[in-house]
């Protein structure tokens, strides 16, 4: 199993309307693909001091293939959608972990 884990710090201004759109419009739209199993929301509970509220979104997939089958077909409209919205409101990092 392959997940994918994306670490977004949203400003508290922003963080109510990303949460709404995480939920009912981008995380569908990941799910919409029909290529990972499962995608989950988790808040950090051991927040550092900054400026905004940290989530990570999981994408958990079959394979590698799978995984590029997603990046390469649909990653970066997702991104770009996301980024437009709330562009100058977050960082994020991203990181790729295997099952051992």
């Amino acid at each position: 199993m392959i997940l994918y884990n994306i670490t977004v710090n949203i400003s508290y201004q922003a963080e109510k309307d990303w949460l709404h759109y995480m939920k009912t419009i981008h995380i569908p739209e990941i799910i919409a693909t029909g290529i990972p199993l499962e995608c989950k929301l988790l808040r950090l509970l051991t927040e550092i001091e900054n400026e905004g509220s940290t989530y990570t979104s999981q994408l958990l997939f079959r394979t590698m293939e799978d995984f590029l089958a997603y990046q390469t077909h649909h990653q970066a409209d997702l991104q770009e959608r996301h980024h437009a919205l709330f562009n100058g409101q977050y960082v994020s990092f991203r990181t790729l972990l295997e099952e051992a």
